[in-house]
């Protein structure tokens, strides 16, 4: 070897300005956060914009980020923001082995933007794959669930699984219809009964953006009145959507549609379509082809061009809660579509929530009410039995059937079907003033009480809050000191029906078999809340038994949802002035029992409202629940870095999960025993509980383990009891 081939050879002062040089220059390329313009294989690269940022289908917080791949140039057509990618991700994606990047495991992803360079130094692995290209993911739907998973302490992952649907090939190679002129101005009609009603559709049809809580008319005009506000929204240019409990409600609505506007126009999206039909009507709202869309919960992320309306029927319904993860309300997402695309909002229910009062209460929306005269006119005769009635009544405690009801049911089975609403089973019962049937409070926290179990024949009652026990508890009512159990489940009433009443058929509606619609010929229907069928002519007198089934629920809804529930039933009984009867088997004096009479569920929700705020209740603050084994409730509560103002309730136990029993949403696994704290702030305060809430679960996440997923995290959770 020649000494001018040595490595060695020519002296450290002859090589060291080259060595400096080298050093300086990789020093500064490793300042530099730019990516290299090539992948690990050596794949030529688009020529603009190289680097995709992916958002990877993982729902674990910890990797709630985007990540950066390079576009080959092969994908560089196809690979646009919005559309489908699968890419390599795992464990090896960013080690190398002998001079070599692994791989790591293909998985599905959104294709979020491109950009000219990446902040990651090393080498980019390439997209593997464009799974189509139609762009499924718009920047409007994209910043909606970002919005949606940071309130709920989410990832935004987990949210597009519920936003966007599950592709079908054959559904997406289909072209869409041509979108149809807008239609007419449609009139008004029946929202002329409604103070400002008529305003509010004319605001609509000149592209306004009028913000509402409608409360509706007992009667089938709504479904109407619904199809009203679309039409004139798609008058005005722009797009309508509108969210229903459940897919027979979305069916009353898509014929009122269909009867005003014709075909082609809007589009249903429901579970019941199937995942071909629903996903072919889901890309026609996306391209444009049809800007008016009615569906369930899952539609609540619809993607209408150009939106001008979005409107929620029956807000208070469970099924407008989504129990997949984050687990969102249809209400706050579609105010946060409101407030981003800055659309007309309707609120509408036959009854009225703590929320929908809080939105009017605090001048977001205004009211769409009637006056006196025409609820008094639309609504049915209301007659309450009440416990003493109950106690001397024989008829009663023989058939379960009080006289006054076998009275109205006789009388109304002359002239048509007569509605029976029997509530469900499953409620835990809870303690409530012997006297005047208040429910029992925690004088430290408000929550509510309930007996011990070790304890139950001793009377020692503790809070479902926070632990605490309470012994000299006092009614701030009525002043009196004795509790009593408040009532469990519902009685089977269908058999003694069909005894007191032989001669007439008897139809049920109910978890086994829901009914959409009767005729008006001479029948019994017996149902469970929620699924009452719609009679033909309205009923001509409706049952509602067991009342205390529905107002001893252990949460803070259970008057709210009882009145909600039974206005439901009773607004499909005729009015006043037609016969209409409705017989509600429940206390008078109850608040709840006494709006119903009235028809009046917006004072109650007023009312409500007001003691909420005095008692720091949701909505007018903000909850967190907090669920899990108690050594890791205790830990994860450790770890967070909660706002000062956040007050902690408990932990108290959960009830145990029989094993082979169904398990409801947010209960332990069958057989474990978990706890539950609650975490409270005040008004304002809710976003940065969820980003504590959201930080210290990513990071329990992060350390590997189960550790993480043993805790479950739920923002304003229904069931806080």
């Amino acid at each position: 070897m020649s000494s001018e081939n040595r490595p060695g050879d020519g002296g450290a002062h002859s090589a060291a300005p080259e060595q400096l040089a080298l050093i300086r220059e990789s020093v500064r390329r490793a300042k530099e956060p730019r990516a290299k313009p090539r992948t690990w294989r050596g794949a030529a690269l688009a020529g603009e914009l190289p680097v995709a940022r992916v958002l990877v289908d993982k729902g674990v917080l910890h990797l709630d980020r985007y990540f950066d791949y390079a576009v080959p140039a092969e994908l560089d057509a196809d690979a646009q923001p919005g559309v489908r990618v699968r890419v390599r991700f795992g464990a090896g994606r960013h080690r190398v082995r002998d001079g070599r990047r692994e791989g790591g495991g293909l998985i599905d992803g959104f294709l979020v933007e491109r950009v000219a360079a990446s902040d990651y130094s090393g080498p980019l692995a390439a997209l593997a794959q464009v799974v189509s290209p139609e762009p499924v993911l718009s920047a409007e739907l994209l910043g909606l669930s970002r919005s949606v998973a940071d309130r709920y302490a989410g990832s935004l992952a987990d949210v597009l699984q519920l936003a966007v649907p599950p592709r079908n090939a054959r559904a997406e190679g289909k072209p869409s219809p041509e979108p149809l002129p807008a239609p007419d101005v449609p009139e008004p009609g029946s929202w002329g009964r409604y103070a400002h009603g008529a305003a509010f559709v004319e605001s609509l049809a000149v592209g306004g953006s009028p913000r509402a809580v409608w409360n509706a008319l007992p009667g089938p005009e709504w479904a109407g009145e619904l199809a009203r506000a679309v039409a004139a929204t798609l008058a005005s240019g722009r797009g309508a959507l509108v969210v229903v409990p459940d897919g027979r409600t979305a069916g009353r609505v898509d014929a009122a549609l269909t009867g005003l506007l014709g075909v082609g126009r809007h589009a249903l999206l429901t579970a019941d379509a199937g995942p071909e039909k629903r996903y072919r009507e889901w890309l026609a709202v996306r391209r444009g082809s049809v800007r008016a869309v009615v569906g369930t919960r899952a539609a609540m992320f619809a993607p209408v061009q150009k939106l001008g309306l979005v409107a929620i029927w029956d807000d208070g319904d469970d099924s407008h809660s989504e129990q997949h993860a984050p687990q969102p309300h249809a209400r706050e997402v579609l105010l946060l579509r409101a407030a981003q695309e800055k659309c007309a909002f309707l609120l509408g229910s036959w009854s009225c929530t703590v929320e929908a009062a809080q939105l009017v209460e605090s001048g977001w929306a205004r009211p769409l009410v009637a006056d006196r005269e025409r609820v008094r006119a639309a609504a049915p005769l209301v007659r309450t039995v009440g416990d003493g009635e109950l106690a001397r009544d024989e008829a009663a405690r023989a058939a379960r059937l009080p006289s006054l009801a076998w009275q109205v049911a006789r009388d109304g089975l002359r002239d048509g079907p007569v509605l029976v609403q029997v509530p469900r089973r499953g409620y835990v019962p809870r303690m409530a003033c012997a006297t005047c049937r208040a429910p029992a409070r925690c004088r430290h926290c408000a929550g509510p009480l309930q007996a011990r179990e070790q304890d139950a024949g001793a009377g020692a009652v503790r809070c479902g809050w926070c632990g605490r026990d309470e012994a000299a508890w006092h009614c701030p009512e009525c002043g009196g000191s004795r509790l009593r159990a408040q009532v469990v489940g519902a009685r089977r009433t269908a058999e003694e029906l069909g005894r007191a009443f032989p001669a007439v058929p008897v139809r049920t509606s109910g978890r086994e078999q829901v009914l959409d619609t009767v005729p008006s010929s001479p029948a019994l229907v017996v149902s469970t809340p929620g699924a009452e069928p719609v009679a033909e002519g309205g009923y001509a007198a409706a049952l509602l038994l067991d009342g205390w089934a529905m107002l001893g629920r252990p949460d803070l809804r259970a008057g709210e949802d009882a009145l909600r529930r039974w206005i439901q039933a009773a607004s499909l009984v005729r009015g006043h002035g037609a016969g209409g009867t409705v017989v509600v088997v429940a206390e008078p004096t109850l608040r709840p029992v006494q709006a119903l009479v009235r028809w009046d569920p917006v004072g109650h929700a007023v009312r409500e409202l007001a003691e909420r705020a005095e008692l720091g209740f949701p909505p007018v603050s903000r909850m967190a629940a907090v669920s899990g084994p108690a050594e890791a409730v205790a830990a994860f509560l450790a770890d967070a870095q909660l706002p000062t103002e956040a007050e902690l309730l408990g932990p108290v136990p959960l009830p145990v999960t029989p094993a082979g029993r169904p398990r409801r949403p947010g209960a332990p696994p069958p057989g474990e025993h978990w706890e539950r704290a609650l975490l409270r702030v005040p008004p304002g305060r809710g976003a940065a509980l969820a980003a504590a809430l959201k930080s210290a679960q990513a990071a329990r996440m992060a350390r590997g383990g189960d550790e993480g997923m043993r805790v479950r995290v739920r923002i304003d959770p229904p069931d806080i009891g």
